[in-house]
């Protein structure tokens, strides 16, 4: 029996990168594209064959369509900054919408049978917690917008042409071969580099924002492993941690991490959601219950490999479209 061939978005950054290594040792043949905008040749797995382009090609699209003839699609490839998607609002709908589209409409012409996308827990907004996929979506901010729009295509593509999909909708994770140099996204990443350039570390407002900080090997377990579970089709779930902490409980467990104190720059708040938590009853059912490990454990070993990393300089974003009410250490 023939190998699958899978199509892997967004698989040198950091989800992606580990769902890939997941897809490859299930025994899936492996085609990565991924511009390098925000991830590295480093993380590619071993085994994959890796394309440098962008999903905004849609010649490169149905050219990879074409020869590689994929079985499944894993979209995981996205400009996650959700704050700063605020202030980016073009860039953020081209890259995280239509990109999106060309893919999935490269999906229905040559019949893939599923089409795997990795949504967020920003399409929820501020609602109450947890968070439930019966939920209705309300997102607050540009990206999350931008992900509840290409899940409702999703639907619509499968209404209309069969193409079969699965959503995940995963939250604050973290884990070895996160970007630590990007300033927009992702807080531990953000602190780690800060720390490690013996730099302020940065929290908006009070720091008594909650986030579940999940370890990146209790989500691409379960989104490498859906198309194997027929039951998983056309469904939406969340994934994530159970327990919450805030950014100064995180701080501390860094300080501590370190051994030393460093400096903490409390700036003026930001446009976000306070409290984040989702119900992750539906994956636990569906794909059986993750073990997480504790916050400080997993610090502890994303700190060892952070220090033994090459970080390079933070880069700002060039082309902001709104600079009204952009946060200070963005400008």
């Amino acid at each position: 029996m023939a190998k699958p061939t899978v199509l892997v978005t967004g698989g040198a950054g950091f989800i992606g990168s580990h769902v890939a290594n997941e897809l490859v040792h299930a025994g899936n043949t492996v085609i990565i594209l991924d511009d390098l905008s925000g991830g590295f040749k480093r993380n590619l797995p071993q085994g994959c064959h890796f394309v440098q382009g962008s999903i905004l090609d849609v010649e490169l699209i149905d050219q990879l369509f074409k020869e590689h003839q994929f079985d499944y699609v894993f979209h995981l490839a996205a400009y996650a900054a959700e704050g700063l998607s605020h202030f980016i609002r073009r860039f953020n709908y081209s890259n995280n919408i239509i990109g999106s589209i060309n893919l999935i409409n490269a999906s229905v012409k040559y019949n893939i049978k599923r089409f795997v996308f990795t949504s967020s827990i920003a399409v929820y907004g501020s609602g109450q917690i947890p968070f439930s996929e019966t939920d209705i979506p309300q997102p607050e901010d540009p990206y999350g917008i931008a992900k509840l729009a290409v899940e409702l295509d999703l639907k619509a593509a499968h209404e209309q042409f069969g193409l079969d999909y699965t959503i995940f909708r995963p939250h604050n994770v973290y884990g070895i071969g996160q970007n630590l140099s990007d300033p927009y996204r992702n807080v531990i990443g953000i602190f780690m580099r800060q720390l490690l350039s013996n730099q302020p570390l940065t929290i908006f407002g009070t720091g008594e924002q909650t986030r579940a900080f999940t370890p990146i090997k209790s989500v691409s377990i379960s989104i490498a492993k859906c198309i194997t579970l027929p039951n998983t089709k056309n469904e939406i779930y969340n994934l994530g941690g159970n327990a919450t902490n805030s950014i100064n409980e995180l701080v501390e467990m860094l300080f501590e991490l370190n051994g030393k104190r460093g400096v903490i720059q409390y700036i003026e708040a930001r446009n976000e959601v306070v409290h984040a938590l989702s119900s992750h009853q539906k994956a636990d059912n569906d794909f059986g219950k993750s073990t997480y490990i504790s916050l400080h454990a997993g610090l502890k070993e994303v700190w060892a490999w952070a220090k033994k990393t090459e970080i390079k300089n933070p880069a700002s974003f060039n082309d902001i479209e709104i600079n009204r009410g952009v946060p200070k250490n963005w400008e």
